[in-house]
């Protein structure tokens, strides 16, 4: 993870930033801009599938050794409310590690409501 917060990548592109990460977790702040919307004028489901997948993956990269890539294979991401313009927050975390997957969950967060619930699995590839 890169100290300046940056997640690099199409996450990185669209504005996600890492706010912490360490020991199985991660948190990332983002910023949703009206380029994020959906012709209905919320957030667009693959901004969130994309903010909660790269949560999770930061938050898997905090337990792996040298030469070991969080891969994602499996995401359901449950929407629960629409995400407007402004400030949200996504919290991944690792449930389960196993010798070759691992089980993560996220959640995001604006303005104190939940707008997102995800699960993933993660095949831990070697470089």
């Amino acid at each position: 993870m890169a100290d300046d917060g940056d997640v690099g990548g199409f996450a990185g592109g669209l504005g996600a930033r890492v706010r912490e990460g360490d020991d199985g977790a991660a948190v990332l702040d983002f910023e949703v801009r009206d380029e994020h919307l959906n012709p209905a004028g919320t957030l667009h489901g693959g901004v969130l599938a994309t903010l909660v997948d790269t949560a999770m993956g930061q938050a898997v990269r905090t337990t792996t050794g040298e030469g070991e890539v969080p891969a994602t294979s499996q995401l359901t991401v449950t929407y629960l409310r629409p995400g407007k313009p402004g400030p949200l927050e996504v919290r991944g975390r690792v449930r389960t590690r196993g010798e070759h997957l691992t089980i993560c969950e996220a959640d995001v967060e604006q303005e104190g409501r939940a707008l997102a619930h995800a699960v993933a699995t993660f095949a831990v590839l070697q470089r």
